[in-house]
């Protein structure tokens, strides 16, 4: 049998009849955020800053930007690249091109613009709505440009109320891109059904309501942000974005969801597991602290006043698959489990005769239902081998998508998440095609042949990439760094590059991953020589680094953050250096001057400062 859905308390359902309107067969997310608006226009919406804008401002602003982009060629089944900062505008734009009737794809502004033009190429879109300087870095193409800031005047003089558009369920509403092993990403479809599972799911689960104060932290191509903005809107809750600062940094953002008075918060994985350690006070807002996107090895302890819940859903499977509250255990056997199949889905577990297989067995995760995209955009070859017939469905056309992942069913029902089966990774909740990495840095003219894998060190997770260099040719750390980064984010540009002689082959032939050797100091390429720290607050830092990252030396112009450093570590480092040196360190900094070098240089500024006032 499949896994049957769970609600976040105890598994009760926790229904707010009030929460979502259910009197008619099929109600758009258009049609719900405008009845929200019609109903309470004065209500907050959107709160950045100092900025806010009520329902009846994004309904309004969204209507005269959805006017100018029907008259672009925008409609069903039309695409627009929607490229703006996370922030309220974002929002707008991103409902605009829904009550045009099309589907948007959140792009981020900080992709290499190589990145985004094969996006926009791929997806075929009519419109990139984007500011100047993003639009201008990514160049001209097929696409009309539309600038929220600069056209502003253009958009007063549209109508403010929505226009008359005839949306299916069938219809698209967004496309996600995610790494494809190709070298080039693959675009995901989801339907306007899909969508409205997710939000009536979300909405009866949490029993969200307008009461409710919504955090929105995600990037905006993480498709966690779909989840974060359209239920809390359809429920009527406000949106709160914080900076960027705060949104990766444990402490800051544990102290601005007490502040702003949120009550859920999706939080991912690895910063979700930071926040269940602090000490929160008994009286906070907070209801439901949501993670996911990566997995999750810790439980919560027994006085968290709020519900911890983890969750899973691939892509294709419109953001949440399978949820589940997190209880306190002394005495854990296993990591928290995945919980179970949300409303509108079915969760089997398979073998490779596509057969179930015993409770407390492994097999292949496979998912089927309401959530289920239509599949990938301009990829019928793929959408054949993961989009499969449902053997177990009675349903003309219903499929299940084989996920990658191994899973077991836990005597109680639940889903134990144990991996993937491929080489298909997670890296700070992005999920990445190493073979990706490796086509684009097959690229380079001193590359001979590379590969691409993760390595769970001690400390951290790194992405590390082994090559084999053309003969005499001067590889360095940050030379590949750089070439990388053209083509890709950050997030998918390796922390670590070996160079190996050859790669170990298995007997078929396949590069031996198995086999490859750990990083070492003979084998790490590094810059053309270590420097050692010269100083002795240089000699502190180095070894706070290399402790933090599990690593034998650290030369003073290693970067942190190439080094495999995260945002939660850096947290660690500004603690490490306050015990140390008796200075607190911004978290800025350390983004923007990550070298021993360099954080050396703020302390010593610091620490003089200091000195100069006590005088």
């Amino acid at each position: 049998m499949p896994v049957g859905a769970v609600l976040p308390e105890g598994g009760q359902s926790v229904v707010n009849r009030n929460s979502l309107p259910e009197d008619h067969p099929y109600r758009s997310l258009v049609e719900l955020i405008r009845a929200r608006a019609e109903a309470t226009p004065d209500a907050l919406a959107l709160a950045s800053g100092s900025e806010a804008l009520t329902y009846g401002d994004l309904e309004a602003q969204a209507s005269q930007l959805a006017h100018h982009l029907l008259s672009l060629g925008v409609g069903p089944e039309k695409l627009v690249g929607v490229c703006l900062d996370r922030g309220p505008a974002l929002v707008v734009a991103a409902l605009a091109v829904l009550k045009a009737g099309g589907a948007y794809i959140a792009l981020d502004p900080e992709f290499p613009a190589d990145r985004l033009r094969f996006m926009l190429d791929d997806a075929g879109a009519v419109v990139l709505v984007a500011r100047r300087e993003h639009s201008e870095r990514v160049g001209s193409g097929q696409w009309a440009v539309v600038d929220p800031e600069h056209d502003s005047q253009r958009m007063a003089k549209q109508p403010r109320t929505g226009p008359e558009v005839a949306v299916s369920p069938q219809n698209l509403a967004y496309v996600v891109y995610t790494s494809g092993s190709t070298g080039r990403p693959k675009g995901v479809q989801i339907t306007h059904a899909n969508l409205l599972n997710l939000v009536r799911w979300h909405c009866r689960a949490f029993s969200v309501s307008p009461a409710d104060r919504a955090s929105q932290l995600s990037n905006v191509a993480f498709d966690a942000a779909v989840w974060e903005v359209w239920p809390n809107l359809v429920a009527g809750s406000s949106i709160h974005f914080p900076d960027e600062t705060t949104r990766v940094s444990a402490e800051p953002l544990c102290e601005w969801l007490v502040k702003e008075r949120i009550s859920i918060s999706f939080v991912p994985t690895p910063l979700a597991e930071s926040l269940i350690t602090h000490d929160w006070p008994r009286n906070i807002a907070l209801r439901f602290l949501l993670t996911g996107g990566d997995v999750l090895h810790h439980y919560p302890p027994s006085n968290l006043p709020f519900t911890f819940v983890n969750n899973y859903g691939p892509t294709e499977c419109t953001v949440v698959t399978t949820s589940g509250p997190v209880h306190p255990s002394q005495h854990p056997s296993a990591p928290p489990t995945i919980g179970r199949a949300i409303d509108g889905f079915q969760v089997y577990i398979l073998d490779e005769q596509l057969r179930q297989v015993p409770d407390g067995s492994v097999g292949e995760l496979h998912v089927g239902g309401a959530g289920l995209g239509r599949g990938y955009l301009n990829r019928p070859d793929l959408d054949a081998e993961r989009f499969i017939a449902n053997p177990f469905s009675q349903t003309p056309g219903a499929r299940l998508y084989k996920t990658g992942d191994l899973a077991r069913r836990t005597p109680d029902g639940e889903i134990a998440f144990l991996g993937r089966i491929d080489e298909q990774i997670k890296i700070r909740g992005y999920r990445i095609e190493p073979a990706e990495i490796a086509a684009v840095l097959a690229l380079h003219p001193g590359i001979l042949s590379c590969v691409a894998v993760s390595r769970d060190d001690e400390k951290v997770k790194r992405l590390i990439a082994y090559v084999v260099a053309t003969p005499q040719v001067q590889l360095t750390h940050t030379g590949l760094q750089d070439f990388l980064k053209k083509f890709l984010p950050d997030y998918m540009v390796p922390s670590c590059f070996v160079r190996a002689p050859s790669l170990p082959l298995t007997a078929s032939g396949k590069i031996d991953r198995m086999a490859l050797p750990p990083p070492d100091s003979d084998n790490i390429i590094g810059e053309q020589s270590y420097l050692a720290p010269r100083n002795p607050i240089e000699m502190r830092v180095a070894a706070i680094l290399s402790e933090l990252l599990g690593m034998e030396q650290v030369s003073v112009n290693d970067n942190f953050f190439f080094l495999g450093g995260h945002s939660l570590l850096g947290t660690q480092l500004i603690a490490r250096v306050r015990d140390s040196f008796g200075v607190e360190l911004p978290l800025r900094t350390v983004f923007d001057s990550p070298t021993v070098e360099e954080i050396s240089a703020a302390i010593e500024n610091l620490l003089r400062t200091e000195s100069i006032s006590a005088d």
